[in-house]
């Protein structure tokens, strides 16, 4: 993987993890475009997620720093219930994770015409928000694990992990800002417990081939990217304008559905 290479995956993984148009699918084309190796580059994908995770702990570091004092407080109080609330929805991924991961893996060949179909997907199910009304003051226990279902179906190549969580939380009546704050926050630790469990793993090392300084350019430009997607998908989400990210998913979904039959 070149430099070159590095930073525009880097960009698109920075951008794509927050925006709701997945990440998965995006890095999935852009790997095929580009010509990278899946297996080659593991590595390369563990860094730049680790990098949308740093991310996300700087955009929301008085929320997780209040959420911390609060669990510490060992009282069944707000933070602690929304903690708890964390908990729940990582339970389906956290069933699907250490029983179907093989099978999860084999999603991620380059099969374009499975994430240009999971892009349609996605755009339907961001349009189907246009008619969301807000109608509840906090998300409850039974909401978060709906919720934690949607995230576990994002593991599907071309399924949008943020657009399907916001848009369930959406359609389940809670309120804009507060369904995607927890979107953000309920995926740090999934995120990092596979990250751990790859490093673990050996695989990384054996099937690596990538250099430090593609690394380091790519961890480099999904945190920035990352950063300014974050408090940009905050902003859209209370402006109700996820519409657009409906149209956009179904347009390159169409394109990597197409792009199958000439190439």
């Amino acid at each position: 993987m070149s430099w070159l290479e590095a930073l525009i995956l880097g960009i698109v993984q920075g951008l794509t993890e927050f925006l709701p148009v997945s990440s998965s699918g995006h890095l999935e084309i852009g790997k095929v475009i580009l010509g990278v190796e899946a297996e080659k580059s593991l590595i390369y994908t563990v860094v730049v997620h680790g990098a949308t995770v740093l991310s996300t702990i700087v955009v929301f570091w008085k929320d997780i720093l209040k959420l911390l004092k609060g669990l510490f407080a060992f009282q069944w109080n707000e933070e602690t219930q929304y903690i708890s609330k964390i908990f729940v929805s990582m339970i389906p991924v956290i069933i699907v994770g250490a029983f179907f991961a093989e099978e999860i893996e084999a999603f991620f060949t380059g099969n374009l015409l499975l994430v240009g179909s999971m892009l349609i997907i996605t755009a339907l199910l961001l349009a189907s928000t246009y008619y969301s009304k807000q109608t509840k003051k906090r998300i409850s226990f039974i909401d978060s694990f709906i919720i934690g279902i949607a995230q576990t179906i994002a593991v599907m190549p071309g399924i949008s992990r943020s657009g399907s969580t916001i848009a369930t939380g959406l359609l389940l009546g809670n309120k804009k800002e507060g369904i995607a704050r927890f979107s953000f926050l309920m995926v740090l630790i999934p995120i990092i417990g596979a990250n751990i469990k790859d490093l673990l793993s050996g695989d990384i090392v054996n099937n690596s081939s990538v250099g430090v300084t593609p690394l380091l350019i790519g961890f480099i430009a999904a945190f920035i990217s990352g950063l300014l997607a974050c408090k940009w998908m905050i902003n859209i989400v209370k402006k109700g304008k996820l519409i657009y990210f409906a149209i956009y998913c179904f347009i390159i979904g169409m394109i990597a559905i197409t792009y199958t039959s000439f190439f």
